[in-house]
């Protein structure tokens, strides 16, 4: 039977990490998978529940779990509400809470390999928690940015620090969300620690890059970048997909879509071998 277990841990600045874990109580291989979602992404995006599942019955656990600025409340778990929280992110915020999620696997989970898997903007924090954490034993990233300020552009920082704010359009609801010029104050101060690429050169665990090639919010070169930076992680591109691998939000069908399937298989090929 498919287990579903929620939990909540204390996240930045005191907000909560929304997470849940879910398995095959009677197939569970020792190896538990923590998926980091993307900017504007929450654990209950799209088809996050299918891939969860579909790990599931593949015998692994597998944790999702909202950034505790994603703004997405306990209350509402299907969209981002709470936007107060989502401006006041940072790069530092999402790295803290990541770091409290695998602690928190450390020690619920003690001696199980560790599995990071990274998507978009998740990726990119996952690529930079792998090279520094020696609890994670493999990696893998799909469509992941290798640039934190690629999100916004140069030409709008002057203006983000003289008014304090920029905003970014959900692609859905065409709601104008809103940035604090904190989260450029934070990545400037942590420009080194923060330089992806740079992460990946000194990546030194199995990575495995996966990324479509019609993806046109994080180009195809960019996953060729970053294998350019880690020579020994391997790369695997999906024909025809674009940035979230053809699912959607809501979505409603009782199978992944079609890209997606693809990239849970190859994932687990590589988680398995």
């Amino acid at each position: 039977m498919i287990i579903n277990e929620q939990f909540t841990l204390s996240g930045s600045s005191g907000k909560p990490i929304i997470g849940d874990c879910t398995y095959d109580d009677k197939s569970l291989n020792p190896a538990i998978i923590i998926f980091v979602h993307g900017f504007k992404g929450f654990k209950d995006w799209g088809a996050h529940h299918l891939v969860a599942r579909y790990f599931a019955q593949k015998g692994y656990r597998y944790l999702k779990f909202n950034l505790s600025h994603s703004g997405v409340t306990s209350e509402n778990l299907k969209d981002v509400t709470d936007l107060n929280a989502f401006s006041s992110n940072t790069v530092s915020k999402e790295l803290a809470d990541l770091n409290e999620v695998i602690g928190y696997v450390s020690l619920h989970y003690s001696g199980v390999p560790v599995y990071l898997i990274g998507h978009s903007r998740g990726g990119g924090l996952a690529i930079i928690q792998a090279a520094n954490d020696s609890r994670i034993n493999k990696l893998v990233t799909w469509a992941a940015i290798a640039d934190f300020s690629g999100l916004w552009k140069v030409e709008q920082e002057e203006e983000w620090v003289k008014t304090g704010r920029i905003f970014v359009e959900n692609a859905r609801t065409k709601e104008k969300m809103p940035l604090n010029s904190t989260l450029l104050e934070d990545f400037n101060v942590h420009k080194e620690e923060f330089d992806i690429l740079q992460a990946a050169g000194r990546i030194s665990i199995p990575w495995l890059i996966i990324h479509g090639d019609e993806d046109v919010n994080v180009k195809f070169s960019v996953a060729q970048e970053l294998a350019q930076k880690q020579l020994k992680a391997e790369i695997h591109k999906i024909e025809g997909a674009n940035h979230v691998f053809g699912a959607s939000h809501p979505y409603t069908l009782p199978d992944l879509p079609a890209h997606l399937l693809q990239v849970c298989e190859k994932t687990l090929e590589f988680l398995s071998s």
